[in-house]
């Protein structure tokens, strides 16, 4: 089969590049670079068609969905910290280029698109854990607009006819992941200032908790949404079901590492959730998912990979 994988030097949209290629697909990857890095690729670059373009050019769209079978539809601007100070280019990224996507995708007549959406669609709303019939109420710019992302498939696929299947991606974690930005994943942050001797920053109290998802579920969850019959036109969650809190993440990190670290706390951040946690019921159902890797194993495999790729020489 043919892939498109938007996004496809991206810490996630890399890994799914990888096991795609394990499978022996046909790969094709489009980025601009902005965030995805090419030495996340490099080991694959021969094996891939790789297109550097933004989805915001509907052309680059179109040639990169040109002959694909599915798209895999990751590229985005992703932070929520970074939404709240620029919601325009947010918006312009998220909305203008995923609709980009979608009409180049209809337009090559492929089987379906797999779009990455988010947990912050759901809010601040305090019933957990999170279903997808829940009322959708984002607290940022970043969640309303992969909310909308979502309502585009969904409406392509009544318009035209395009299949397409939205995953809410739970805190996604592990290798890859760029821990040097101020808009990175909280834990790759901690793992960069445990590697560096440093305090890693919480905000707010530590006690708020996530569904923390270790990328390799989210990959299996995603290409599952590929083929799977009677998932399109659905919304699914890609977390484990299972949350844990700030605090209790630096203890076991603690313990991973042989080494008690202290935390600096500061000021929760604006467009942050205090709690998330994902209801897996309809994506075990319809998708035959089940989270292959534990927290613990996660965090631990994730360390190892941080350990070697930032210690210092």
């Amino acid at each position: 089969m043919r892939y498109l994988v938007t996004g496809g030097a991206g810490f996630i949209g890399s890994n799914i590049v990888d096991e795609l290629l394990r499978r022996r697909h046909d790969v094709t990857v489009l980025d601009d670079f902005s965030s995805g890095k090419k030495e996340n690729l490099a080991h694959a670059v021969k094996r891939i068609r790789l297109i550097r373009g933004d989805i915001c050019d509907l052309e680059a769209a179109r040639e990169a969905c040109d002959g694909a079978d599915y798209v895999l539809h990751l590229a985005a601007r992703t932070s929520v910290p970074r939404s709240v100070k620029d919601p325009i280019e947010t918006n312009r990224v998220n909305i203008d280029g995923t609709l980009n996507v979608l009409v180049a995708a209809r337009d090559a007549k492929v089987r379906r698109v797999v779009y990455a959406a988010s947990s912050a669609a759901y809010g601040e709303t305090p019933t957990l854990p999170k279903v997808e019939t829940m009322l959708s109420d984002p607290i940022s710019p970043y969640g309303v607009t992969k909310l909308v992302g979502e309502m585009y498939a969904r409406v392509f696929g009544h318009a035209y006819g395009l299949e397409n299947v939205s995953i809410r991606y739970f805190n996604v974690f592990g290798p890859r992941q760029d821990p040097t930005s101020q808009y990175s994943g909280v834990l790759s942050r901690f793992m960069l200032a445990v590697i560096e001797g440093a305090a890693p920053v919480v905000y707010g109290d530590g006690e708020q908790s996530r569904d923390f998802t270790y990328v390799d579920n989210v990959v299996d969850i995603s290409l599952r949404a590929c083929e799977a019959p009677g998932a399109s036109g659905k919304v699914f969650n890609g977390g484990t079901g299972i949350r844990i809190s700030l605090n209790d993440v630096l203890k076991l990190l603690g313990e991973i590492t042989g080494g008690s670290i202290h935390a600096k706390y500061d000021r929760p951040r604006a467009g942050d959730i205090l709690h998330s946690q994902a209801n897996i019921d309809l994506a075990v159902q319809l998708l035959g998912y089940h989270p292959r890797v534990d927290f613990e194993e996660g965090l631990r495999r994730t360390w190892n990979w941080y350990s070697e790729a930032f210690v210092k020489k």
